[in-house]
């Protein structure tokens, strides 16, 4: 029956990829100057961080960011995605605009299994620069409803042994608008030179 759950959401997250394609290209390249679409507003949120600190969407406002949704105990896109963000990470720090101009923040839709504790040990295994990252967790509905309304991220399953999920890396600029959103399985145009460009550009508007 878990292999039977698992092919069922499998076939759902291919149906939303495909209604998604063409929407995610026309989004996920930035030409020339041409400043990026307004897609839609952020909702406010209030998460607690690593450190149990409640964080609003306020206290990020002001900077470009990068936003992500996963859960530490995926089995593959999460890492992976996670990594890349970590390399986008070094390229802006190297640079100087990143905890500046610019922040990531990865909201985990698993509260059960994804605890302070554990949400910190895996920002670590990707060395995240809590300066300008925040990892955040939540109530589950709340999350998804976020996720959904205001990132266009479906979220499937109710526990880490079914959960799907679109994976998609946001794009908020200072003023919590979305201007971008990213199919981070898409690595031939989305890389971390790509994301690097593209957010520093958003915040030089």
């Amino acid at each position: 029956m878990q292999t039977l759950k698992r092919y069922k959401w499998t076939w759902l997250m291919l149906l939303v990829a495909v209604i998604m394609a063409v929407y995610l290209a026309v989004n996920s390249l930035s030409f020339g100057d041409k400043k990026l679409p307004v897609i839609g507003e952020v909702q406010d949120f209030s998460l607690e961080n690593v450190d149990g600190q409640q964080v609003s969407l306020a206290d990020t406002a002001g900077t470009a960011r990068l936003v992500y949704f996963f859960f530490t105990e995926c089995p593959d896109v999460c890492p992976i995605t996670t990594y890349m963000l970590s390399q986008t990470q070094d390229l802006l720090v190297k640079d100087g605009s990143f905890g500046k101009d610019i922040e990531f923040v990865s909201i985990s839709f698993d509260p059960e299994n994804d605890t302070r504790e554990a949400i910190k040990a895996f920002g670590d295994k990707f060395h995240a620069d809590y300066n300008g990252w925040y990892f955040l967790r939540g109530d589950q509905e709340e999350v998804r409803k976020l996720a959904a309304e205001s990132f266009k991220v479906l979220i499937y399953g109710n526990s880490k042994d079914d959960f799907a999920h679109a994976n998609l890396i946001g794009l908020v600029d200072r003023t919590n608008r979305l201007r971008g959103l990213y199919d981070a399985g898409d690595t031939e145009n989305v890389t971390p030179e790509f994301l690097a460009e593209t957010v520093k550009k958003l915040a030089r508007e």
